[in-house]
């Protein structure tokens, strides 16, 4: 299969990089206690996402740049999405990051990483007078839940032509992930999956993905997955 047809989309937090940088921020330098509640009420439903980071960035008193800037140096990125980002550009597969985090951050992880070309979306956080001040450019109505609906940006950057392709691990890949062909999931995406019956491919990190992108490629002719078939004919139809 020409590897021009293939559409792949990642998660950044927790699956490009080790650990929830955007957590991990609001852990560092908000007030503990409330930002677990706050983080807890996202994964329990109780508050949409755009919600969760007005608060966490509420529970910040005060922020220094380059402090935000040294604590974001230290976090890491999994040692194989570099040689992954490498094997998509050789066989001419599109990459894109997407993320309900921040630009803030991802900015700079992926430009020390080298990969800055990676075209990525996300919420935007500036530091303004010692405060942490969120926006929402891609926000949508239609998906309160999101700040970032990722499953616009899939059904934007892809056609019917294409195989989508979805990596991720986490609460804001659920809805995304179900808008394409082949979802390679872990931890809560995962189970996510498993309880909704959806089909879907266990990674551990990039490696695997690359192994099973590759047996893809190998093949005349991919099988697009029927749901997400329906869920993307949907979504052109509202446009």
């Amino acid at each position: 299969m020409d590897g021009s047809k293939l559409k792949v989309f990642v998660d950044f937090d927790g699956t490009i990089t080790t650990e929830d940088v955007g957590d991990s921020i609001f852990r560092k330098f908000g007030e503990p206690e409330l930002v677990k509640t706050i983080i807890d009420d996202l994964h329990n439903n109780k508050i949409s996402s755009r919600k969760c980071w007005d608060l966490l960035c509420a529970s910040v008193n005060r922020i220094d740049e380059n402090d935000l800037n040294k604590f974001i140096d230290e976090m890491k990125v999994n040692p194989t999405f570099k040689p992954f980002v490498n094997f998509c550009d050789e066989n001419k597969v599109a990459l894109f990051v997407l993320s309900d985090g921040f630009d803030f951050y991802i900015k700079r992880i992926l430009s020390r990483e080298g990969l800055s070309r990676l075209k990525f979306f996300a919420n935007k956080l500036q530091v303004i007078g010692g405060k942490l001040v969120p926006e929402y450019p891609y926000f949508n109505p239609d998906y309160p839940s999101s700040a970032n609906p990722k499953q616009n940006h899939i059904i934007n950057n892809s056609s019917d032509d294409d195989y989508t392709i979805y990596i991720g691990d986490g609460n804001s890949d659920k809805e995304a992930a179900q808008y394409c062909d082949y979802i390679f999931a872990k931890n809560s995406l995962l189970k996510f999956c498993e309880r909704e019956r959806i089909s879907y491919w266990p990674f551990k990190d990039f490696n695997d993905v690359t192994i099973r992108i590759k047996e893809l490629l190998s093949k005349k002719r991919l099988k697009k997955r029927h749901q997400a078939q329906i869920k993307r004919k949907h979504a052109y139809e509202a446009e």
